[in-house]
């Protein structure tokens, strides 16, 4: 009985002590059930258990900041996505993915934005401004994959993996850099010039992040290649990709371009060239380490979106109705449904039309594109992270409307993903139940016509008859089989210019 009562007035004593204490326990046990289990929502889960045992006291401990996700969080995710990604598979389907991830984005923003729009105010929700409902469009068309990924397994379901896993990757960082664009553009004169100057922005930061991501990892390749300091050293090596990585993401930031697209092809291209530059255990030690890293940084941003969903001061100062809430709550889980749906059909004939090849069924079948669907319908960090950039100063708010988008936010983020991510395994074995390789991968797992074809680059060598019947040749492969004609083009290039200089192994003994 004592002891009972010296435990109570240690932690009346001591009350921001002890909810640290249990936050730093309850995440040693979230890393170890999240790698028993391979999902890190438990984070979500532990979060809210860490508030209800303070009893609300010690909700400010882990207050959502969105500087601090997007500045130490994101990049080490976002890199190890693009280290570790199998590069043989996003590429031969970079067209799919830039698809979804690109022109999906907009359309999925539009319909979000213009269902909001059109019901808030019908619902006795207003005073939101027309910035506001384009940002609230970007808001909700970030997704999270991570819960369809787990179900997924690379080697039963290559083709479903690299679109599911390329696509959330690019929605990322389509949605933020769209998010920023939204920011700069005059919403007072909302016209067509208006709409082509926000699509000129994000080509503009599109291509420039992507161009300075490639910049950072050739340039890291080459100095692992032909500096003498950083070889056969674990350490050295493992510091030049670490700082180098984190350098091309704040880079960018500074440039006012997209750090995570930077970061996510400056990991592609170290992968591709850097990592084969060092010795194999640090190659192997490098993997783990990203990993790692990637993994802890998972589960802080799950622990975070728990410990702030139950922050009092937020649904206090929310004024709407129960009604209210809930019903613009259901509105923007429904536009979520439907402006996924307006693209990832229509797009999959698209893609099933570039992707077709003679004598073999098309690539996305009906069922994959209903989990293609399915996959999209979470709503992470991500979404979190901008609806606090936009509607609060410093994860601050005493704005009312403000206030409940942001609980609106992390309603709809708890609920996609504990129910849509709770019935993703059903749903998959239930379209998917044999479980089997792909036969329909677009190219992986089997060898492509063009691999028995020998079709050199054109040759000053030969006459102008022989090079203009190889450029014929060339032109009708590309408009027959676009994707396949470009990748295989590409690896060409890359064996006989590319390696020689940044270093890797040719393409017959590596994934791309």
């Amino acid at each position: 009985m004592e002891m009972f009562k010296f435990i109570t007035n240690l932690a009346h004593q001591h009350e921001q002590v002890v909810p640290v204490s249990v936050f730093v326990a309850i995440l040693c046990l979230c890393l170890v059930i999240g790698h028993l289990f391979e999902e890190n929502r438990w984070g979500s889960i532990a979060g809210t258990v860490i508030l209800l045992l303070s009893k609300g006291k010690s909700s400010h401990i882990l207050r959502f900041d969105e500087q601090l996700f997007f500045i130490y969080l994101l990049p080490p995710i976002i890199f190890n996505a693009g280290f570790q990604v199998k590069k043989k598979q996003f590429f031969q389907n970079f067209i799919t993915i830039m698809l979804f991830g690109v022109i999906g984005v907009f359309i999925s923003s539009a319909i979000v934005t213009a269902g909001s729009w059109w019901l808030f105010p019908k619902l006795g929700f207003g005073g939101l401004t027309p910035r506001e409902y384009l940002a609230v469009g970007t808001i909700f068309s970030s997704t999270d994959t991570v819960c369809t990924l787990q179900v997924l397994h690379q080697d039963e379901n290559p083709l479903l993996y690299s679109l599911v896993f390329g696509e959330g990757v690019v929605n990322d960082a389509t949605s933020v850099v769209l998010f920023n664009a939204i920011q700069k553009i005059d919403v007072t004169r909302i016209n067509s010039q208006t709409f082509l100057k926000l699509i000129g922005d994000f080509i503009y930061l599109f291509s420039t992040s992507t161009a300075l991501g490639v910049t950072f990892g050739l340039v890291t390749a080459y100095l692992l290649k032909t500096l003498y300091f950083g070889r056969h050293s674990t350490v050295r090596e493992l510091a030049i990709m670490v700082l180098m990585a984190y350098l091309s993401y704040m880079s960018a930031e500074l440039l006012d371009l997209s750090g995570i697209l930077t970061v996510f092809f400056c990991g592609i291209l170290m992968s591709h060239y850097a990592s084969y530059n060092v010795t194999e255990s640090s190659r192997i030690t490098t993997r783990h380490i990203f990993a790692m890293m990637s993994f802890v940084a998972e589960t802080f941003i799950f622990l975070y979106v728990g410990m702030d969903a139950l922050d009092m001061e937020k649904w206090k100062m929310t004024r709407l109705s129960y009604t209210t809430l809930m019903g613009s709550f259901g509105t923007l889980v429904l536009l979520i449904l439907l402006g996924r749906a307006a693209f990832v059909f229509p797009l999959s004939i698209v893609s099933n039309f570039m992707n077709r090849r003679p004598n073999r069924p098309h690539p996305l079948t009906f069922k994959h594109q209903v989990v293609i669907w399915w996959a999209g319908l979470m709503r992470g960090a991500v979404s979190i992270a901008l609806a606090f950039k936009q509607f609060t100063f410093s994860g601050v708010t005493w704005d009312p409307v403000n206030a409940a988008m942001i609980t609106n936010t992390i309603i709809v983020v708890l609920f996609s993903t504990m129910v849509f991510g709770f019935l993703t395994k059903p749903l998959i074995l239930c379209l998917l139940p044999n479980r089997v390789t792909d036969t329909s991968d677009g190219g992986q797992g089997s060898k492509s016509p063009m691999e028995d074809l020998t079709l050199p680059f054109l040759s000053f060598e030969e006459s102008a008859t022989t090079n203009i019947l190889r450029a014929k040749d060339s032109l009708s492969m590309l408009f027959e089989r676009p994707v396949y004609t470009v990748h295989y083009y590409w690896r060409k290039f890359d064996d006989k210019y590319m390696r020689p200089i940044f270093g890797g192994p040719h393409s017959s003994s590596s994934e791309c």
